[in-house]
């Protein structure tokens, strides 16, 4: 398997500025990179990027979801001073921020870059010079000193800012950088596709919007197609780190793919359809692909969004370990992508009408159900 290939493709797709609502530039790369590869493609309404690879079988569909958008910054005041202030869009955590270099794209597509500041300790109140603060505590500045400097910038209420942050290999197969929440799930969905032999099911690659702000592309993209089951692909929790316990881990960097059981979904928690979920374990066994399992308390992955569109879709999901997830040093294993990848790959490949008669609802009496 060509390792520097994947490496280059996971790195540009790292690098992209994409905040959820503003994927463009991430849309415009999966475009390339998924074009050679499918039969079909297109942009739906909400910016969705579909790509239909077609099996022995149109009528057996499997929906391969993984999400385009990154965490991010909305400008939503500018002072007098030139100093922006800002509001989270998706989960932060204010630690991240404090000291930060951001980059912002302002109405003409151009890059300004800027960092985020705040009370400097030595005018802090006694006893808090310690505390993380608040969002509403820190602003951007990028150089300007009025609020004609700004709006001459191109800068206005409602631009968008990410962490400025290149990807950097570390030692023994680990790279770090910026969004692999969730690039790396996208070159992992890539990547599989160039692998994609022959195969029964017919396969939607769906490079989706807004994940990180309530699922929200998955969601359109799911009832539109509509398929027999689905897999997202996404990071989740490596907490193996000094001062966690192994309890509390979630998953391990190197140990393989993590297979979702469970998570604290939004609005609850979602438990991965059994039946697929069995399925690619079986898959993962079968081929000795190195797995763990996954029960995450707390955050979500496009399979809850797809799960109960219409009248039901099994999904399940694939996730790459990773550490420091919503964070500018974010940190995974290579071969962990790699062999999410190969698993994807083959569970795409085994799958057929046996497996979509297994996972189809079962009528035990009657031909329907019937509202009175």
């Amino acid at each position: 398997m060509d390792y520097e290939g994947f490496l280059t493709l996971l790195r540009e797709l790292s690098e992209a500025f994409g905040p959820s609502g503003f994927e463009d530039e991430v849309r415009e790369l999966v475009i390339r990179e998924m074009e050679p590869y499918v039969d079909e493609l297109e942009v739906d309404k909400w910016g969705n990027v579909v790509g239909v690879k077609y099996g022995s079988r149109k009528d057996l569909k499997v929906m391969v979801a993984a999400h385009m958008d990154e965490i991010g910054l909305m400008i939503d005041s500018i002072d007098r001073n030139g100093f922006l202030r800002f509001r989270g869009i998706g989960g932060w955590n204010e630690v991240t921020l404090v000291g930060q270099r951001v980059v912002i794209k302002t109405q003409d597509g151009n890059k300004i870059k800027g960092v985020v500041g705040s009370r400097p300790p030595h005018i802090t109140p006694q006893g808090k010079e310690k505390e993380a603060p608040e969002m509403k505590e820190l602003f951007i500045d990028i150089g300007a000193y009025s609020l004609s400097d700004v709006e001459k910038l191109g800068v206005r209420i409602g631009s968008v800012a990410v962490l400025d942050r290149s990807f950097e290999v570390l030692n023994n197969d680990t790279v770090t950088g910026k969004a692999f929440d969730d690039r790396v799930g996208l070159a992992v969905m890539l990547w599989a596709l160039r692998q994609l032999k022959s195969h029964e099911v017919t396969v939607y690659t769906v490079a989706t919007v807004q994940e990180e702000v309530g699922l929200k592309g998955a969601q359109v993209a799911a009832e539109r197609v509509y398929p027999d089951f689905a897999i997202a692909l996404d990071t989740t929790i490596a907490a193996d780190v000094p001062g966690v316990s192994e309890r509390e881990y979630v998953s391990r960097l190197g140990a393989g793919p993590a297979l979702k059981i469970m998570d604290g979904g939004r609005g609850g928690l979602f438990i991965a359809h059994p039946g697929l979920t069995n399925y690619i374990i079986n898959t993962a066994k079968a081929n000795n692909i190195p797995y763990q399992l996954e029960v995450l308390i707390g955050g979500t992955t496009d399979a809850a969004g797809i799960a109960f569109r219409k009248d039901g879709i099994p999904a399940s999901t694939i996730s790459i370990p990773t550490r420091y997830v919503h964070s500018p040093v974010e940190v995974l294993k290579v071969s962990d992508a790699l062999n999410a990848s190969r698993l994807l790959t083959l569970v795409v490949q085994g799958a057929g009408e046996e497996l979509v008669n297994n996972l189809r609802s079962k009528v035990i009496k009657g031909i329907g159900l019937k509202v009175t």
